[in-house]
Formats: C-alpha cells, structure tokens, sequence
C-alpha cells in the first residue's frame, strides 16, 4: 500500500488540467507581461506616419496677392506749324525747324495673384519732356508769267505761234507782228525775207 500511495503522489504532481509550463514560469519569477519573450510570441507595433519634411502647403503661395510699382515711357507726337513765306515759289515747301517728339512717364499700381497680374491702375503721369513743333514754311510767291514773245527776234513782240507774218503783208497767220523786228536768232518764222537782219521794214 505504501508504493501505492507513493505512485499516486507523483501522478499527482505531473497531472492536472493547467498546464505545468505556466507554473514553472511562476515559479520562476518572471512576469506575465514578458511570457511572449519566453513563448516567441510578438505583437507588431505601427508607430503613425509624420510628415515629410520637405512638403509645403503650395495653395497659400498660388493665391497670394502682391502690389508693386510698374514706371513705363511713352512718347509724345510732336506737332506741326505751317507759315506762309513769300521768298519760296508758290506751292513749294521748307522746313524750318525739326521737330522732336516729347516724353511723358506713366506710373501703374500692378495687382498679381498667384503670380499672374489681375489689375492694373494708373496712379501717375507726368511729361517729362516736352514736344517740340516742327515749322514747315509755305511759298506764297505768284509763278512769273512765261514771255508770250518769241526769244529769237527784238524791236517788237513777235508771238509764239504755229506761223507769223508782218501785219500788212500777204501772210495768212494766224499771228501777227508790227515791224520793224530785229532778227537776234533764227528767222524761224521767215519774216527778213531780204535777209538785212531787220524783218517787216517795208
């Protein structure tokens, strides 16, 4: 009976419904918290995403509103004068003073969005040089008539015409001259028929 009871103690120490790796933990000091060291078991940790350092917010910098100060030029025509000059041939022309074009300065208040311009006001304008007038004269002097008399006779105006013969004569014209006439040319018209120099003497 004695070896009887002696088996049944040892069954008794190794049976059971717990099982026996638990209490030897126990018995060994070790926490429950650190089992899963023991077992192999492990738990993934997710840690949250932080921002990249290099990212920005772009939205506030494609909205952003800039004023600044534009200066442009722009030229000025300059304006023209007509006199009237009595020395110049009528109808001619004469420039009498060049003229130059002036400078007038433009100052804008320039509105950008996002980098792109969105207004545009005119806050200034001064000239800043002006024009000068350009003088043009005009001639106002009457044409001298041109002579009606022939250059190649004298003494008297011998016409220009298609035929002249002395008035008096047997001629049939249509012009005619009162002689004498001095021939100083070519006897074109054939009036010094006797050839003396002197034509309608007779």
């Amino acid at each position: 009976m004695a070896g009887v009871a002696t088996a049944l103690l040892l069954l008794g120490g190794c049976g059971g419904d717990e099982p026996s790796t638990p209490r030897r933990v126990a018995d060994a000091g070790i926490a429950p918290a650190d089992q899963s060291e023991l077992t192999g078991d492990t738990e993934a940790t997710t840690q949250p995403a932080t921002p990249d350092a290099t990212d920005t917010d772009t939205s506030t910098v494609d909205s952003a509103v800039v004023k600044k100060t534009v200066t442009t030029t722009k030229k000025i025509a300059f304006p023209t004068r007509t006199v009237k000059d009595g020395s110049l041939a009528k109808g001619k022309k004469r420039t009498m003073a060049q003229g130059r074009a002036g400078v007038r300065t433009l100052t804008y208040e320039v509105t950008l969005t996002g980098g792109k311009q969105t207004a545009k006001k005119l806050i200034k304008s001064v000239v800043t040089r002006k024009p000068v007038t350009r003088v043009i004269a005009v001639g106002t002097q009457a044409a001298k008539p041109k002579s009606q008399c022939d250059p190649n006779y004298s003494g008297a105006c011998v016409p220009i015409a298609s035929d002249v013969d002395c008035a008096g004569g047997s001629g049939n014209g249509p012009a005619y001259v009162d002689g004498p006439v001095t021939v100083i040319g070519n006897d074109i018209y054939r009036l010094d028929r006797d050839g003396d120099g002197t034509a309608c003497d007779d």
